[in-house]
């Protein structure tokens, strides 16, 4: 059964770290041509790409989190995560990760969204004083 499941999210104030883990079952990383991405959606916005590795390890992200999220993944543990530094207020989100055959790694593009169809069930991320 293909699918998606996320974790570690929480409540943090500005400045602080979380890491966000995706668990990928039904389908291997770095062997099946997935394209992991990391999306996040804040109440009355669109959800927006932030940050995506093919299944090659190419890497890509938003510009608004350049410098302060990095992405990686373990084969070894078919998981992909999402190391979110320096948050800020405007990170403040529900987080979700999500695969597509050979989906474009580009997360400043929203049309790609499209190309992604399958999905966890997101990860709340809140930073706050």
């Amino acid at each position: 059964q293909l699918q998606l499941v996320e974790s570690g999210g929480g409540l943090v104030q500005p400045g602080e770290s979380l890491r966000l883990s995706c668990v990928v079952s039904g389908f291997t990383l770095d062997l099946d041509s997935y394209t992991i991405g990391w999306f996040r959606q804040a109440p009355g916005d669109e959800r927006e790409g932030v940050s995506c590795i093919d299944s090659g390890g190419s890497t890509n992200y938003r510009r608004s989190v350049e410098g302060r999220f990095t992405i990686s993944r373990d084969t070894a543990k078919n998981t992909v995560y999402l190391q979110l530094d320096s948050l800020r207020p405007e990170d403040t989100a529900v987080y979700y990760c999500a695969g597509g055959v050979e989906a474009p790694c580009d997360p400043q593009a929203s049309r790609n969204i499209h190309e992604y169809h399958l999905w966890g069930q997101g990860t709340q991320v809140t930073v706050s004083t």
